[in-house]
């Protein structure tokens, strides 16, 4: 038997978001691009289980929400949990570097670790996963594509600036 999975869609500034859920906590948002065709059949589409998650990404798209407050069932690796347990305490409008997340975990040598965790995050936007930038202050990979993850910087009020050799962020 499969596991309950239920979703819906959330017309977004971003696109269409497809949010996932097993029925007791958000376990996933995919945008446009890394969603399937279709959900698989066994899926069951219910608007209703996402009122409050809708409700709560809409204020955010606002420029309204600083924290979100959802039940979150997002699975993965102890260590993967940690630096996602992490990424929520990244304050909004403020970025961090791979290595910086390492550290707050308490494994500074872990960058490249962080990062593939960051990378796994199956929540975007509520586990702000796109605060985090290249130790160099540079925009760095997003599961959303760049122009995303810069659009919710610029949402949550970080100054982009361009400069020669790439894009460096500082936060307000």
């Amino acid at each position: 038997m499969q596991d309950e999975v239920c979703y819906t869609y959330l017309a977004s500034p971003l696109g269409k978001l497809l949010l996932r859920s097993d029925g007791e906590g958000l376990t996933g948002i995919q945008f446009p691009r890394q969603q399937p065709p279709t959900p698989p059949a066994h899926w069951t589409r219910d608007s209703q289980r996402f009122d409050e998650a809708c409700r709560q990404l809409r204020v955010y798209f606002a420029g309204e929400l600083r924290d979100f407050d959802l039940p979150l069932a997002m699975g993965g690796s102890p260590f993967e949990r940690r630096v996602w347990r992490a990424l929520r305490r990244v304050p909004r409008g403020t970025t961090v570097s791979y290595g910086h997340l390492a550290a707050r975990i308490g494994q500074p040598k872990a960058c490249r670790a962080v990062g593939l965790a960051n990378g796994r995050n199956p929540i975007p936007i509520v586990v702000p996963c796109h605060r985090v930038i290249g130790a160099d202050g540079s925009l760095t990979g997003y599961g959303g594509g760049l122009d995303i993850k810069r659009w919710l910087l610029e949402l949550e009020g970080v100054q982009l600036e361009t400069r020669r050799r790439g894009t460096f962020l500082a936060a307000v």
